[in-house]
């Protein structure tokens, strides 16, 4: 079996600050429903920050602050419309909410919900992910 490279894909973490804690804002995919973040490939002409801020927008129907700078990487294995999976390797932006429209492009597809740090992080099935949350929850507790 030959080496894969990873397609690169891109995600936004949209988040806000509620009585002093971090609340994450998870949405479900599509097919199976799981609880995941805003992701798709990234977009010609857009940095790939800006393509993460597009995909909130379309799927989970969120605008706010993004930060220029990836706060990490996950890989996860997606399902193709052929049965293939193939290994994707996803930049992964924070996004400090501070508008959540009642209308969006998928909001007949998906569900989202506001969750507590801990609890998101529980939901969320990829472990890389899982920790890739914990870190950022951890360091935006120490900034004021």
């Amino acid at each position: 079996m030959k080496s894969e490279k990873p397609a690169k894909q891109i995600a936004a973490l949209p988040f806000r600050k509620r009585r002093g804690k971090v609340e994450i804002l998870l949405i479900t995919s599509r097919e199976t429903k799981r609880w995941i973040i805003p992701k798709g490939w990234p977009m010609k002409g857009l940095k790939n920050y800006n393509a993460a801020r597009l995909e909130a927008l379309e799927e989970a129907g969120v605008k706010g602050r993004m930060c220029k700078k990836s706060i990490g990487h996950f890989e996860y294995l997606k399902r193709l419309k052929t049965g293939e999976d193939k290994l994707c390797r996803v930049s992964v932006y924070s996004l400090q909410v501070n508008a959540v429209l009642r209308n969006w492009m998928e909001k007949d597809q998906r569900t989202r919900c506001w969750f507590s740090a801990r609890q998101a992080v529980r939901l969320i099935q990829e472990q890389q992910l899982k920790k890739l949350m914990s870190d950022f929850v951890i360091g935006h507790r120490n900034r004021v």
